[in-house]
C-alpha cells in the first residue's frame, strides 16, 4: 500500500468521525481546548486502535463482523442522536451532557471507528503491516476531528442554528448511522 491510498483511506476513515465533531461542536457552542483534545485523542485513538483489532482478528471472523458491524454503529449513533434530539425539547432547554465525556464520548468513539476494523481486517488478508496504516488513521482522524469540532463551534454561532443545536447535531448523528447502512446494503431492500 503506497503513500497516497493510505492518505486516501485514512481521510474516509476520518470522514464519520468528522461529522460528528461537527455535530459536537454545534451542540457545545463555546469549545475549550480540553474539550477539543478529549474529543480528538479519542476519536484518533479509537481509529488508530481498530485497524490493529481488525488485523489481529485476521480472517477467522471477518465472516461474522461483516454480517452486523454497521448495525452496531448505527444502533450507537442512532441512540446518542435520539438522546440528542430528545434534549432539544426538554423544558430547560437544551444540553445535559458534555459530548466529549464520560460514556458519550466512549459510545462515540466506538461507532465512529467501527469502520477502520474493516480495513484492518483487509491488511490482515493482504499481508500488510498495521502499524503505520494504524498511525497515519489515527493521526488523520484526530485532525479532522478538532477541525469538524471548531467548524461545528463556529456554525453554531448563528443565531437560528444555535436554537435548534441538539436538535442539529441529534440529527446528523442519525444521517451518519443511515449512510452507514446504506453503504453496506442493509437499506437496499427497504429502498428500492
Amino acid at each position: 500500500m503506497g503513500p497516497a491510498e493510505l492518505i486516501i483511506i485514512a481521510v474516509a476513515l476520518a470522514m464519520d468521525a468528522f461529522a460528528v465533531a461537527v455535530a459536537t461542536g454545534v451542540t457545545l457552542k463555546a469549545v475549550s481546548p480540553r474539550q477539543t483534545f478529549r474529543l480528538a485523542w479519542h476519536f484518533g485513538l479509537f481509529q488508530a486502535l481498530m485497524p490493529i483489532l481488525g488485523w489481529f482478528l485476521g480472517l477467522t471472523v471477518r465472516q461474522y463482523i461483516e454480517a452486523y458491524d454497521h448495525w452496531i454503529a448505527f444502533a450507537l449513533l442512532g441512540y446518542i442522536g435520539i438522546n440528542m434530539i430528545r434534549e432539544a425539547f426538554d423544558e430547560d432547554g437544551g444540553r445535559q451532557g458534555d459530548p466529549t465525556k464520560g460514556m458519550t464520548l466512549v459510545v462515540l468513539s466506538v461507532a465512529t471507528s467501527i469502520d477502520a476494523l474493516a480495513v484492518g481486517l483487509s491488511l490482515s488478508m493482504l499481508g500488510v503491516s498495521v502499524w503505520w496504516p494504524a498511525l497515519v488513521i489515527g493521526v488523520v482522524a484526530a485532525a479532522f476531528t478538532t477541525a469538524g469540532l471548531h467548524l461545528g463551534k463556529t456554525v453554531a454561532r448563528a443565531e437560528r442554528i444555535s436554537r435548534y443545536s441538539e436538535l442539529v447535531g441529534g440529527t446528523v448523528l442519525i444521517c451518519i448511522g443511515l449512510k452507514i447502512l446504506w453503504e453496506h446494503g442493509a437499506l437496499s431492500g427497504i429502498i428500492s
